[in-house]
């Protein structure tokens, strides 16, 4: 009872400003929009056959984790509620390995767009259903790759005495000392050069068919293409979110209260933005999920 008390207090002390309202608000939203784009797949089977729909569903489950969780990270951190370290452990696995499968899989759906534009004879093959979930866990385990190298150094640095204290949760208390975090943003960077690299790769040989094509493949290469500029732009921001903290710390030296308005914006733009892309991709701008929206029927049915 008196826990319950003291919690109550914390929560008295700290009030609710407007921008924690917004946040919660448009988190709120994208996630009511993700969870109806998550029962449409579930409930047409026509999409379970599609790798590139399977791969999208990926995409909504790891972005809707993530919002989820970074959202909770947020209110526990504004309202200064401290946790056992183990379970903050837990929760930055999640973070970690979820803020990388979103990338990664936009490229693997890139490479997808490639096969079927470049590639169609081999596309049956190539991006069948057994070949997609195959897939999911190679993308999975490529994505685990930064959260190990990460947890490691931590485990590697410190004290036993440290995992018997409570904290305030962030990915970033579990950067000890500055070599530390060069080696994540290393790691990072890395990840999303091979997977810029990837995306370049492929919008150059989809824009060689476009140009040589007639009629309704032509239609499909532009389509193709204009997917592939919206993948590479959510993972620009997803980029832009690792140089954030280089900026919020240089900030944080000149202005601590520009550094909460920068720190705001920042996690607007990179953090949830990049997260709200997908259902305007694959959901909203693909003409199966638009009839299925549009009618809500369940005689509504897919066209291939």
């Amino acid at each position: 009872m008196a826990g319950n008390n003291s919690v109550n207090d914390v929560f008295l002390q700290r009030p609710v400003n407007d921008r924690v309202i917004i946040v919660q608000i448009l988190v709120i939203i994208f996630l009511c929009i993700n969870m109806l784009l998550i029962v449409i797949f579930i409930k047409k089977e026509c999409f379970h056959t599609s790798a590139r729909y399977i791969l999208f569903f990926v995409t909504l489950l790891s972005d809707s984790v993530l919002l989820l969780v970074s959202d909770v990270l947020l209110i526990l951190t504004y309202f200064e509620f401290t946790i056992q370290v183990w379970l903050c452990i837990t929760i930055s696995v999640v973070v970690l390995l979820y803020f990388i499968v979103t990338p990664v899989t936009l490229t693997a759906m890139t490479l997808e767009r490639y096969v079927a534009i470049c590639m169609p004879l081999r596309h049956g093959q190539l991006c069948s259903t057994r070949s997609t979930m195959y897939c999911i866990l190679i993308i999975h385990g490529v994505s685990s790759g930064p959260c190990i190298i990460i947890l490691s150094m931590f485990f590697a640095s410190a004290s036993l005495n440290f995992y018997k204290q409570s904290m305030i949760c962030s990915v970033e208390a579990f950067t000890l000392y500055r070599w530390q975090d060069h080696v994540r943003s290393a790691v990072y960077q890395f990840y999303f050069l091979i997977m810029g690299i990837t995306i370049a790769f492929s919008y150059v040989q989809i824009m060689k068919v476009a140009k040589a094509a007639s009629g309704e493949k032509k239609k499909l290469t532009h389509k193709g293409l204009k997917t592939v500029i919206l993948h590479a732009f959510q993972l620009l921001l997803c980029l832009i979110q690792l140089w954030c903290p280089f900026i919020e710390t240089a900030v944080l030296q000149i202005d601590f209260r520009l550094f909460i308005d920068i720190r705001y914006f920042n996690y607007i733009m990179f953090n949830i933005a990049p997260r709200c892309l997908s259902p305007l991709i694959y959901g909203l701008r693909d003409e199966n999920f638009f009839l299925v929206l549009k009618s809500l029927m369940p005689t509504s049915s897919c066209s291939k």
